[in-house]
Formats: structure tokens, sequence, C-alpha cells
């Protein structure tokens, strides 16, 4: 942890600080990546390849230009499972339990440092919510690596069950995708185990810690806070949709589900009605998806998962608001009103610029990679939004992606990860407060 003295000589404001802390471990990463202790092959396994999988495994994406099974020793994947995890937990969650392992004191800078982190809306009891988070996480995936023990023992021998099931429980709760089997889950396609015990972790770890700790009454509250009700409403209605649209479209594709029993139709239509909110991981082909899926697909990665939680996206709740104050115009109501509660306009306007960042972001990337790629427009638009929104599902282009592409893409992730408002503020300046407003006028919309 850093001191105040750290912070005068540099002034770095908590946005800023995020954002070098990220490219710190990144830079770590690539480094470690590079060594020929991680490469299966002799000799380094190349810079931009490293630097590439570190930063997917920081920002807990997922896409991969080389096989994660095959490319990289041992070593190499013990290295990306704990970027997955300094990744998903957060910079200052992760250095704030080195300090405290350590007995150091937290100074009111590093605490705001962690509320902005962790995306709080209140700096008191940050410590005692980082506390909560590394017993949550520890906890999920401990069980979580029990239940893919206990299947994956009958595929392989007990070191190497127990090594795939801490890695892929890893993965799963942060939202990562990273797998070691090589073709993602697609051997497990319809297994009950491995498909629920990846669900739920996916689900838990995209929830958002705050939201966890209150269902699970931690803080002592009787009634959920708006901000609980709003994230567990917008991701049982999203995934709901997301299940019928999808075994719908799918049900009749003889490409992925179309030959398989009805249980495993609904097991499958589940499990990827969950994995685009950032998760990553596939028990059938990506590509083998109808053009229509794809697209609908494409819409819920931009969407993502939740505030505080390890995955990305423009947050359920970013999503959940808009309709929600678009609910309200159209019922010609002067307030935003849910849940018995009024929402600040000053939210709204936050949520629209993430909105228009994350928009502008996509869409600039898209159009560039169209001019350096070959790929389908669809393809490349489902590569850029999986990559801005952590996902890591792809279509299969992405070992195919040019120097320049695959640049592009490290770009896309760091962004979706550190968050497009984020790294504006870091870029800009203070909010200043003038000492006059001008004179308002209307504007015809619509």
């Amino acid at each position: 942890m850093l001191n105040k003295a750290d912070f005068s000589p540099t002034n770095l404001s908590p946005a800023q600080f995020l954002v070098l802390g990220y490219f710190i471990v990144i830079s770590i990463g690539t480094f470690l990546l590079t060594l020929p202790q991680a490469s299966t092959d002799p000799g380094s396994i190349g810079f931009l390849t490293a630097l590439f999988t570190a930063t997917s495994a920081t920002c807990v994406t997922g896409l991969i230009v080389v096989n994660t099974s095959t490319a990289f020793t041992v070593f190499g994947q013990v290295v990306i499972m704990v970027l997955i995890q300094i990744g998903g937990l957060g910079i200052m969650t992760m250095s704030t339990l080195i300090a405290l392992i350590l007995g150091k004191k937290i100074s009111l800078k590093e605490r705001i440092l962690i509320q902005e982190d962790l995306n709080q809306f209140k700096i008191s009891g940050l410590l005692r919510l980082i506390q909560y988070v590394i017993a949550l996480t520890l906890t999920i995936q401990g069980i979580g690596a029990v239940l893919l023990f206990i299947r994956l023992r009958y595929d392989y021998s007990i070191i190497r069950s127990l090594y795939f099931s801490v890695f892929h429980a890893v993965s799963a709760f942060n939202n990562a995708g990273f797998d070691l089997f090589g073709t993602s889950l697609e051997g497990y396609f319809g297994d009950p185990i491995i498909n629920l015990t990846v669900i739920a972790l996916i689900v838990l770890g995209g929830l958002g810690f705050a939201v966890i700790v209150e269902l699970l009454g931690w803080e002592g509250k009787k009634k959920f806070s708006l901000q609980t009700k709003l994230v567990l409403t917008v991701t049982s209605l999203l995934t709901v949709v997301s299940f019928v649209i999808i075994f719908i479209l799918e049900t009749g594709n003889i490409n992925t589900i179309a030959d398989a029993s009805i249980g495993e139709k609904i097991i499958s239509s589940f499990f990827l009605s969950i994995t685009p909110r950032t998760a990553g991981f596939n028990t059938i082909p990506t590509g083998a998806l109808r053009s229509t899926t794809l697209f609908f697909i494409v819409i819920a990665m931009f969407i993502g998962a939740s505030p505080g939680s390890t995955g990305g996206g423009i947050k359920t709740t970013t999503f959940g608001l808009i309709i929600v104050t678009a609910f309200n115009k159209i019922r010609n109501k002067k307030d935003i009103e849910f849940y018995e509660r009024r929402v600040d306009y000053e939210i709204v306007f936050k949520a629209l610029t993430i909105i228009l960042l994350a928009l502008g972001i996509v869409l600039l990337m898209t159009f560039i990679l169209t001019i350096t790629e070959d790929g389908q427009f669809l393809e490349i638009l489902f590569e850029v939004v999986s990559a801005f929104g952590t996902v890591g599902l792809s279509t299969g282009i992405t070992s195919e992606l040019s120097s320049i592409g695959r640049v592009l893409i490290i770009i896309t992730m760091f962004l979706g990860r550190v968050g497009p408002l984020t790294l504006a503020l870091a870029l800009g300046q203070k909010v200043r407060h003038g000492k006059y407003r001008y004179p308002q006028e209307k504007i015809m919309v619509g």
C-alpha cells in the first residue's frame, strides 16, 4: 500500500491511480509470461502474445491468441491464474489484503482508492467489506473447486483434477473464461455438475460483492437497498429473457443443439444465457451459433455484470436505470421513481455518459478493425464487444488477428476493465464549479 507521501509528488487522482495500477500488473504479467519457463516451446512466447494474454487475464476477459493448455507451462498457467484473481478482485482489494496481513494502517487516501475500485457510495465500512470480499471469494471458489473436483476425478488423476478444479473455479468466479481443456467446456456439453457449478460461480461473481454481503445479511440490514433490488431484478430478467430467446433460436440449429436431448438443450441454453454476461466459457462452438443468436449475445455482452463485481460491461444497473428513466418519462413523471424510491438525475447523467462512451469505444474499434482485418462485420463486432465487456467469447477469429488487430483488442480489453468513465476521469480534470450559470434555453428532440 502507498502512504500519503506517495501521492503528493505525482498528485494522482483515484481514477489515475487505478489505471496506473492495472497497467503495472499487466506489465509484470507480460514480463513473467515472456520468460522461457512460461512457454512450452523453446524460448519466449513473444512479447505481443504475452502482452495480449496478460491483459486478457488481468482484465478477466478470456480472449486468447494461443491455447492456454498447450502454449503455457504450469508456471505460465499459474501466472495467468494469479493475474485473473488480482484483476477480478481489484487492485486495491489485493493491495489492502497484503497491507492487512502485514499489519499496516490504511490511510484515508487509500480508503478513497478502495472506494473507487469497489464502486462504493460511502467510505465507511470499506475495510470490513474487504474482509467480507476475501472471505466470500475463498469460500465460493473453494466450494466450486470441490464440486468440480468430484466430477473431474473421473477423467484425470488426483493431482491434475485438483489443479484443474482450482484453476477453473478461480476463472469462473472471476468471470475470466480461461480454461485448461483446450476447447473451453465443449467436452462437458450437457454435464449437469460441470455446467451448474460453473453457472453458480459466474452468477455469484457477477452479482457484486456488496450485493452478496447484503443478501447474506452480514451487515445486519433488514431491508435490501435499491442497488440490490435493481441488480437482482435486471439480472433475473436478463437471464430469463436470454434463456428463452437462445432456446428458441438454437433448438433447431443442427450445428449446435438440434440433436441434443431436451435436458441437454435446457442446460446448454441456460449456460449460454449466463456466460455472455462477461464469463467467456462455452459448451457449444460460438462460431456455430445462428447470426441472430450472435447479435443477441452482443447485446448481452455489452450490458455485462453488476457494479463492484468481477465482471465488465456497462453494468446491469446502468442498463436498468436507463430503462426505468425511459419508462418514467413515457408515463410523464417528473421524478425517476421505482421501488418507492427516487433517483437523483446526476446518476442518470452518469449512466448516459457511460453508455455513450462505451458505444463510442465499440464503434470506433469495430470501424478500425473492419479496415485492418478480413473477418465479417458481425464477427468483428462480436470480438470487440466481447473484449470491451471482458467476456472472452469468440467466433474463432482472435488467433487470426493481425498485430494491429491484437493491439486494438488489448486496448479495448483494458478500457473495458478500468471502465470508460474511470479512464475519462483519469485523463480529464477535476470537476470545477463556476461562479455563475448560463441562461437556460430549450432544444427540440425526438
